[in-house]
Order: C-alpha cells, then sequence, then structure tokens
C-alpha cells in the first residue's frame, strides 16, 4: 500500500499538470503563441541544466559499477532496436520517429531517483542507471526525430550529417557532456551557482507539461489511438517483462534491480515531447503515450514492484 501511494503521489500531479494546461488553453488563459515559446525555453534552458544537474552532483568515484552501467547501457539499446521493428508496422510513417522515443524513454531522472530514495533511503543505483541509459535516451532521441522527420525522403549524406550535427549541437546532449565532465572532474560548484541551477532547471517540468497539456488535441489524438496504446503497453509492461528477468537472472538484485525496474517501466518522460514539438513533430502520438504511461505507471510500478517483493528480489 505504501508503495502504491507513493506511485500515486508520483505521478497524478504530473498528469494533474498536463490536465490544467489542457484547461488554462480552452479558457484561453494561454495561447499558441506562450506555448510555442515555453516550448523553445524548456528545450534550450531548463532541461539541458536539469540533466546537467542530476549527473554533475553525482559522486561516480565511489560506486561506479561498470557491469551495471553496461547492462543499463546494452537494455536501452535493445529496446531501442525492438521500437524500431514495431514502428515498421504501423502506416502513418510521419508518427514513426514519435513511436519508437515514446516507447523507450523513461522518466529515469525524476521519477526514479525518488522512487529509490524512498524506498532505500538514497539514490544509491540511481546516477548509474542515468549514466547508462540517459545519454543514450537523448542521443538516439536526437537521431531517431531528425531522420523521421515529417517531410523527409530518402536517407542521404547531407542527412547524416545534418543529422550528426544536430546530435552535436543538441541542448539536451551538450548539457549531459558538460555534466559527465564536472562530476569526472569533481568540480565543486559554488553555492551561487547550484541554486541557479536548481531553480531554473526546476522550471523544466512543471513549464513542459502545461505546454504539453495546452498543445494536446483531443480530436488529433483520436487518430493515434491504437499506436499510442501500442507504445504505452511496451513502455510500461513489455520492456519490463522481457528484460527483468534477464536482470535477475544476471544475479543485480535490490536497488539495481529497482533503478532498472524504473529505466524500463516508468512513464515516458515529458522531454520527449519537447523534443518532437521543437524537431518538427506533429507531437499529437508523443503526448497521448506521455499522459496514458503517467496516469498507467501509478499502477504498473506498484505491481512490478510487488511482484519482486514477494519473490525476495528487492
Amino acid at each position: 500500500m505504501e508503495n502504491f501511494l507513493f506511485c500515486l503521489n508520483a505521478t497524478m500531479p504530473v498528469f494533474l499538470l498536463m490536465v490544467l494546461g489542457f484547461f488554462f488553453r480552452r479558457i484561453n488563459l494561454i495561447d499558441d503563441h506562450f506555448v510555442a515559446q515555453a516550448n523553445k525555453f524548456v528545450f534550450a534552458v531548463p532541461l539541458p541544466l536539469l540533466v546537467f544537474k542530476d549527473l554533475a552532483g553525482s559522486d561516480f568515484h565511489t560506486t561506479w559499477d561498470g557491469r551495471f552501467v553496461a547492462f543499463c547501457f546494452l537494455v536501452t539499446l535493445a529496446s531501442i532496436l525492438l521500437a524500431f521493428v514495431l514502428s515498421l508496422f504501423f502506416r502513418k510513417k510521419v508518427s514513426q520517429g514519435e513511436f519508437i522515443q515514446a516507447s523507450y524513454r523513461s522518466s529515469a531522472a525524476i521519477l526514479g531517483v525518488a522512487l529509490i530514495m524512498n524506498i532505500y533511503g538514497d539514490a544509491d543505483m540511481g546516477p548509474l542507471m542515468i549514466i547508462g541509459s540517459v545519454p543514450l535516451y537523448n542521443i538516439m532521441a536526437v537521431v531517431v526525430l531528425e531522420f523521421f522527420k515529417p517531410g523527409h525522403g530518402k536517407i542521404t549524406m547531407a542527412l547524416i550529417f545534418k543529422a550528426l550535427k544536430g546530435v552535436i549541437t543538441n541542448p539536451i546532449i551538450l548539457g549531459i557532456l558538460a555534466g559527465l565532465l564536472w562530476s569526472l572532474l569533481s568540480i565543486p560548484q559554488p553555492a551561487v551557482m547550484s541554486k541557479t541551477i536548481a531553480y531554473v532547471s526546476n522550471l523544466a517540468t512543471p513549464l513542459g507539461l502545461l505546454s504539453m497539456g495546452a498543445s494536446f488535441d483531443l480530436k488529433k489524438c483520436s487518430g493515434s489511438l491504437f499506436p499510442a496504446f501500442v507504445c504505452s503497453f511496451m513502455k510500461l509492461v513489455g520492456y519490463a517483462a522481457l528484460f527483468l528477468p534477464l536482470a535477475v537472472s544476471l544475479g543485480f538484485r535490490g536497488s539495481q534491480l529497482v533503478a532498472i525496474l524504473i529505466m524500463l517501466g516508468s512513464a515516458t518522460t515529458v522531454s520527449c515531447f519537447v523534443m518532437a514539438k521543437n524537431m518538427g513533430h506533429e507531437a499529437t502520438l508523443t503526448s497521448s503515450v506521455v499522459m496514458i504511461t503517467t496516469l498507467g505507471c501509478a499502477f504498473t510500478l506498484t505491481g512490478w514492484l510487488y511482484i519482486l517483493k514477494v519473490f525476495a528480489f528487492i
């Protein structure tokens, strides 16, 4: 019951913020111009600072576990490849990039660390899971969204170079690289700097959620319900069912297993919508998946935790 209540407390405010954004747009408290500018701002400033803060503030020298990080990386890569294969079965190719991204990217940094701390009292394996998965999340998201952008024709060398340039100059990728370098060099952060970064990065989730809810179009959503539900099922159930048994067989237990569960089966992160929208996609499928998984993970995560607890794996 305690884990169930925690999941509800962690996910329902997120879902309600999207509902508020939808409501504010319908009563004209915010307009399309505000939503567009908010999306650009979140993509360029708060989100990169959020990933920088998460990575730069972790002490990897004392908690490094290369085997665990490698597992997170390889399973994330396998999930992306499986998402690509599944996306080939949908007729609407313009949504292919959105389907791939939304089905594998978890709310690892926000929900993951919070859940691990709630169970074990500290972040423990959370930062290492972030190292193994989140950089790959973001790098592959940029590549996927660039290659499958609406209007693109055949994949050419020019398109490949453009995608590589998009990866290198992407603000979120730059935030990850800066955070990794900062942590590896153990550079201290002055209080003024850390507090300012915290203030700005804290805008990422609420502002992103409000603008996403405001952009949500029920009429457009109705045309992508089937891929949205397939995508949501894979995000909340499919990948966890495939890879959790593998993690158990390799000997991962306790906070390691909880971190892997979050990586595989938590809600699709809000940054999926922000990235899709800012990289030329309609983002209707993405917003649908974020809303479905945000509501559903309160129940599915609780179920997975219960199963792991019954078998004494955590």
